[in-house]
């Protein structure tokens, strides 16, 4: 999304854990994407003339600024897609750093909640809370629906940042069929090496693309290692020095993100993945911004 910090988090007193696994995974990275750029893998089968909302297919998913054409009937608030399953009251754990040395925790939870978005479909909502030594630096609620052939769908997000407690910016915030905003995917139902796809459209404000670079591989933070991972290239348009890898494993969702050009160049791992309590599950959708725990 559209913020100034990548979407999970990380932090300290593990701090010399995470450089032993920045190391490896960077390394990892560098050295996939040279083969890649070698045999021509990353392109393989990309299509980016065709959109909707259809089986997954790298011509099916939005590209660009180009329209789609969705109908809410298609679209539910149960979000199962394997890569990133989102059952309300699901929270992510992160610890993130910057190459500057700030580091965050980011909690990320799943709502009860859902929000009728201005495009007509239905979305669930999704807390994304950023703070430092305990105090909220970035807040934000986003808005997902699955359609029916499992790809998630990124429908705009309500955010803010803080400084010392004040708000200080609203940038990045829209909503798919305000002002020209549009629907993106932000997680395709059955990844294929060489997906394209846009992830959201907001002319000048937020234009982020992904890329499937790979669906087997390894990835370790400190709540765990998992195989056949789903690695992932981000870019935005608006910013074409920035570039991020994530990596999803199937059953948890985001794993670890790397941020390797542009940006703040932050390091996020998962250290813990729970369920909220019944009313933090619905705090999470409700409590205004700027005020989550």
């Amino acid at each position: 999304m559209s913020k100034r910090r990548p979407q999970w988090g990380q932090k300290g007193h593990v701090m010399r854990r995470f450089q032993v696994i920045d190391i490896v995974v960077a390394a990892f990275v560098i050295l996939f994407v040279a083969g890649c750029a070698t045999n021509g893998s990353v392109n393989a089968g990309a299509d980016q003339s065709q959109s909707g909302a259809g089986s997954g297919s790298p011509r099916d998913l939005p590209q660009g600024a180009e329209p789609v054409n969705l109908d809410p009937k298609d679209f539910t608030t149960r979000i199962d897609n394997p890569y990133w399953p989102m059952d309300p009251g699901t929270r992510w754990t992160y610890r993130e750093t910057d190459k500057g040395g700030a580091q965050l925790k980011v909690v990320v939870t799943v709502s009860d909640q859902t929000k009728k978005i201005a495009n007509g479909v239905t979305a669930r909502v999704v807390r994304d809370t950023a703070t430092e030594d305990g105090k909220i630096i970035e807040d934000t609620i986003d808005w997902y629906a699955q359609d029916r052939e499992g790809n998630i769908w990124y429908l705009g997000e309500n955010t803010a940042e803080f400084e010392n407690g004040k708000l200080m910016s609203r940038e990045g915030s829209f909503e798919a069929g305000v002002d020209g905003a549009k629907p993106g995917v932000i997680m395709p139902a059955h990844p294929q090496d060489g997906m394209h796809y846009r992830q959201e459209y907001y002319k000048g404000k937020a234009e982020d693309n992904g890329e499937v670079l790979s669906t087997n591989e390894k990835v370790r933070s400190p709540f765990g290692q998992f195989d056949n991972a789903l690695l992932t290239k981000d870019t935005i348009t608006i910013e074409p020095n920035v570039l991020e890898y994530k990596l999803y494993a199937k059953g948890i969702g985001p794993v670890v993100a790397l941020g390797v050009s542009g940006g703040p160049g932050s390091r996020e791992y998962l250290i813990n993945l729970d369920t909220a309590s019944q009313k933090q599950t619905e705090e999470a959708g409700t409590a205004p911004l700027g005020s989550a725990g």
